[in-house]
């Protein structure tokens, strides 16, 4: 199997112009196939502001009313997908933005309402990987952004990790998969007020005894979960890294024993 690399960035990386340059930068050196997943929260809360739209968060997770859905959309997979797309033509790399509705490469369905009502925002169903193959294979460079659609006409704000992760899954039928998660720090760490105390391999052994003693905690635990049941779908290896250190060894490899 050819060997593919999938990397979500968080918006922060790709919102401001420094960080997204670089970040572009080290992707348009990978070599091979790879696929890019980005965020955008702070540019669509930002919008948000400027149109008079308050937005609203309940555990870190947005409320996608009617008029937020509108602004995501137009943030997501428009202004962010299309600098990113844009940014990485520059640099010879033929990227076509997509959001799930493009193609109908990611199928959800509205999240139901239990203890919060989200909204319009979607859980993925299904994911049509032979069609973002088709593309990996012609050498085009798909850029994914947090929409998914219901098929019924309707758009979805998606988590990015969420999308990266199913993508990931999916893509594992036709290639040798490695997932990469990048934020701010270099790994998952042992100490959160030390950078250099990198956890280098998580196995669930590992994870479990580090949740027990606090150790990792907060919205490290769905993330390194995610990851878990990535390998377990079929995906080669997970690593959580720096953003601008994608092109490098390093970070926190996690493995299923």
């Amino acid at each position: 199997m050819e060997k593919l690399i999938l990397i979500k960035v968080g918006g922060k990386i790709v919102e401001e112009p420094a960080s997204l340059k670089q970040l572009l930068t080290d992707f348009a050196k990978i070599e091979g196939h790879k696929v890019l997943v980005h965020g955008g929260g702070r540019s669509a809360t930002a919008m948000a502001a400027r149109l008079g739209i308050e937005s609203k968060m309940v555990n870190g997770r947005r409320i996608t009313d009617e008029e937020t859905l509108k602004v995501v959309t137009m943030v997501y997979g428009g202004l962010v997908n299309k600098q990113i797309v844009a940014g990485l033509q520059a640099l010879g790399v033929n990227a076509l933005g997509l959001t799930g509705a493009d193609l109908n490469y990611m199928r959800s369905e509205k999240r139901p309402v239990k203890d919060v009502d989200y909204g319009f925002v979607g859980d993925v169903k299904e994911v049509n990987a032979s069609i973002l193959a088709d593309l990996i294979a012609k050498d085009v460079v798909p850029v994914l952004a947090p929409l998914t659609h219901d098929k019924s006409g309707n758009l979805l704000n998606t988590n990015a990790d969420t999308i990266a992760g199913e993508a990931a899954k999916a893509l594992a039928t036709y290639f040798d998969v490695t997932l990469m998660y990048c934020f701010e720090k270099k790994g998952v760490l042992k100490d959160e007020n030390d950078d250099d105390s990198v956890i280098a391999e998580l196995t669930p052994a590992l994870f479990e005894s580090y949740v027990q003693s606090g150790v990792i905690q907060g919205g490290m635990i769905p993330k390194l979960e995610n990851a878990f049941e990535a390998l377990k779908a079929g995906v080669k290896k997970v690593v959580i890294t720096r953003a601008d250190l994608i092109d490098k060894e390093g970070g926190t490899i996690i493995i299923e024993l």
